[in-house]
């Protein structure tokens, strides 16, 4: 199994009733949640680390995962809330108001986090949850100790808005790579966290592969030996939302399909090894993007 941890999130879309009135519609989202979907509808086993709530919100979560059959075995549930994004459109721009305090998620604890069998074969975290606390230091500690016996990946998806504390923020950032076997960052994100996009300084701080994307023009992985190039799918690009997260799912799916999600595996990985994950990566990202909203592909689409 592949264990994804972090966010679990409820969109509030912006929609006009049959009447004429200003509404919201509920939709399950959450970039890391965005991952553990995609995990499962590419054919591997996926399971998910997530605060999730008993009230009506925490039920379409619920119904939205097991609809793709991710696990929830190592979910923690409580009475808390759950997290809303309301969405706000102006001239098709999207701005985000978070209600997040107190909510199952946010309030995660080291204490809540389970100790794993050895059948989970990779911990994939990041997301917005990394940013805020006490979520955020239990995050952190359990890619520590998972990274000591387990394939590690970190995908930061920086929200600027949500960091409070640059300095703490980017220093855990820093912390998690270095403990990690693969860690993915889009080219914004790189240049938020460090000034420039600089994939060598980022494989001094300890991990065996560093992904880097590039939107439209594709991605690259680095490692100690060299750098290995896929283009990204031409596409009429319907939207973009949950592309990366996708990506994650599909670099990480393809080396479970290989049979190469070990630690040993993972830092020998060939130029060819490398080129099959970025491709199942991309195509599936680019099937995400061709249509509205996170909605990855399953594997019989790709």
């Amino acid at each position: 199994m592949i264990l994804s941890a972090g966010e679990a999130l409820i969109d509030m879309l912006p929609r006009t009733t049959t009447l004429g009135e200003a509404a919201f519609s509920p939709y399950a989202g959450g970039a890391v949640m965005n991952t553990a979907i995609a995990l499962a509808r590419l054919g591997s086993s996926s399971g998910f680390l997530t605060g999730l709530s008993s009230d009506l919100m925490g039920d379409v979560l619920r119904e939205t995962l097991a609809a793709s059959q991710v696990n929830l075995d190592y979910a923690v549930r409580s009475d808390r809330p759950t997290t809303l994004a309301f969405v706000k459109l102006v001239n098709g721009s999207a701005s985000y108001f978070f209600y997040d305090e107190n909510t199952a998620g946010r309030m995660m604890t080291l204490a809540d986090m389970p100790s794993l069998p050895a059948s989970v074969s990779a911990y994939f975290t990041g997301g917005i949850w990394l940013a805020v606390e006490p979520c955020g230091t239990a995050l952190e500690a359990m890619l520590l100790r998972e990274a000591k016996q387990r394939v590690a990946m970190i995908d930061p998806n920086v929200r600027p808005g949500f960091v409070r504390d640059r300095a703490a923020y980017t220093a855990r950032i820093d912390r998690m790579i270095a403990a990690s076997d693969i860690v993915k960052l889009s080219d914004e994100d790189a240049e938020w966290l460090y000034g420039s996009v600089d994939p060598r300084a980022i494989l001094a701080k300890g991990p065996k592969v560093v992904l880097i994307t590039e939107g439209a023009k594709g991605a690259t992985a680095y490692t100690a030996r060299g750098a290995v190039s896929v283009a990204a799918p031409k596409i009429v690009v319907a939207d973009t939302v949950g592309a990366g997260d996708t990506f994650n799912a599909g670099f990480l799916a393809a080396l479970d399909r290989a049979g190469l999600l070990s630690k040993s595996a993972v830092a020998t990985l060939s130029d060819e090894a490398l080129r099959d994950a970025l491709s199942l990566g991309t195509r599936a990202a680019a099937v995400t993007c061709s249509r509205a909203g996170a909605n990855p592909p399953w594997a019989n689409e790709l």
